[in-house]
């Protein structure tokens, strides 16, 4: 096994000196960095992980715990954190809990017993327990993402406030008159501030939103399937004619919904989604959609965390990143000639 001596000694300086290169405690020559990392490289030498932490206190890793990764959503917030973190010398050691109290708090023990250097949570419905234990934790900085949870560092998360009012104006603004809307669990946190603003757009409108209108779902493509033919079988003739879908799985599956029932859309029925994810645009029809930037999102928060680890930069108690409509071909004008009246 080739040895930090080894790398030292091929490269004609000394042990510390390779040890100040590879882990930049000191200040070094860039040409000698420049030797010692092509030696490094030649001779195939892999630093200890193990000792280096236990040398400088920290691992160079950030814990990430999500809802799941197979969201279209979060696997693109996920995607961003991964990118940000290798771009700046860190790894990203990522945990799935599917919001099952006894994993968030088997793996919040695991990450803490591996020494990561900061956390990452972007979870909506973990338990009161779950948030007690990251209250206790003092000894990493924590990121919340795309929820709402007390005491944590910092919130990033999208303007939902904004893209809900950007969803009822578009809608409004188009001539609906019947709009409906199909939103995630009672008190998930993204879903009460996209129904706020989107029942304060069409107030302003002129257009207050009718409850008979509104139903829940757990902002899954079955989910919305579910709750778009409930919704359906409930208002009769007095069905909407267009609906928003707080998320795009959820419109995804409105859609196939109405759809088997012989709406066609936009004509009978127009539909907007919220997300942006790459199957968005390529639906039949395509999905108009609210676009939050999940990728700079993840991006931002391991900027943020690296800045506070490596160069000290406070972290900001919010940030709010801020939506943009995106018009496709699922929502056209109320007075369109080949809507049904």
């Amino acid at each position: 096994m080739v040895t930090i001596k080894d790398v030292a000694r091929a490269a004609g300086v000394s042990v510390t000196t390779v040890s100040h290169a590879v882990n930049r405690t000191r200040h070094v020559n860039p040409d000698t960095i420049e030797k010692v990392q092509a030696t490094i490289e030649q001779l195939g030498y892999q630093p200890s992980g193990v000792a280096r932490a236990l040398k400088s206190n920290r691992t160079q890793t950030v814990g990430m715990i999500v809802t799941s990764s197979t969201n279209p959503f979060f696997a693109e917030v996920i995607r961003g954190v991964e990118t940000g973190c290798f771009d700046r010398g860190y790894s990203l050691m990522l945990c799935n809990s599917g919001d099952v109290a006894q994993k968030l708090t088997a793996y919040l023990r695991t990450l803490m017993m591996k020494r990561i250097d900061a956390l990452l949570v972007m979870t909506s419905n973990a338990s009161s327990d779950f948030f007690r234990r990251l209250e206790q934790i003092r000894t990493v900085p924590i990121i919340a993402l795309d929820t709402t949870i007390p005491r944590v560092d910092c919130l990033i998360n999208d303007d939902s406030l904004l893209g809900g009012r950007l969803a009822g104006a578009h809608l409004a603004g188009k001539g609906f008159a019947r709009i409906g809307c199909i939103t995630g669990p009672a008190g998930h946190p993204r879903s009460t501030e996209r129904l706020a603003g989107f029942t304060a757009a069409l107030a302003e409108a002129g257009r207050p939103l009718d409850r008979a209108l509104m139903i829940e779902s757990d902002l899954t493509v079955g989910g919305g399937h579910a709750a778009m033919a409930e919704l359906l079988d409930r208002c009769g003739a007095e069905r909407p004619d267009a609906i928003f879908c707080f998320n795009d799985l959820v419109a995804i599956g409105a859609m196939c919904a109405a759809q088997q029932r012989g709406l066609r859309v936009p004509e009978d029925l127009a539909v907007i989604g919220y997300d942006d994810i790459d199957i968005a645009a390529f639906t039949s029809p395509p999905l108009t959609t609210i676009r939050q930037p999940a990728y700079d999102i993840g991006v931002k928060a391991a900027e943020l965390l690296v800045g506070l680890l490596d160069h000290g930069r406070p972290l900001p108690r919010t940030l709010a990143l801020e939506p943009v409509l995106v018009e496709r071909l699922s929502v056209t004008s109320a007075t369109n000639p080949g809507r049904s009246a």
